[in-house]
């Protein structure tokens, strides 16, 4: 899987929400100022090369749906942020929190609360998927 850019990330996020949509679907999905329905189109077929949408064909119309669910691509994404800002650790990454205080004490037990009612959830480490 690769990394998205911005402008692929946004139309995944509302092919996401959408679940399908022809390109006049996601132009209106889109904040102001809109893009070009040329440019909106072109970034459906590089998702469609990249693998991350499909289509069906309706004559001229294409319906373009998800091929990766977003809960893949967010740990994909999660994974290689983590391994490239904060060497594949968790406790840096609450750590620069904390220290930035944009993470106060309720917040750290909750995490702890999931964690441990979440055992199989696991501290992913630069070792085993290094970014791409």
């Amino acid at each position: 899987m690769k990394e998205l850019t911005k402008a692929e990330e946004q139309v995944m996020q509302i092919l996401w929400k959408l679940g399908k949509g022809v390109v006049n679907d996601i132009l209106q999905q889109m904040p102001e100022p809109k893009p070009a329905y040329n440019t909106v189109s072109t970034i459906v077929r590089i998702l469609e090369k990249k693998g991350f949408v499909g289509y069906r064909a309706y004559g001229k119309t294409h319906e373009y749906y998800p091929l990766i669910e977003k809960k893949a691509y967010t740990h994909f994404y999660f994974k290689n942020f983590l391994g490239s800002y904060f060497g594949g650790s968790f406790t840096s990454l609450v750590s620069f929190f904390a220290k930035e205080d944009n993470l106060d004490v309720q917040e750290l037990e909750e995490m702890l609360k999931h964690i441990q009612q979440n055992p199989d959830t696991k501290n992913p480490s630069a070792d085993e998927n290094p970014p791409a």
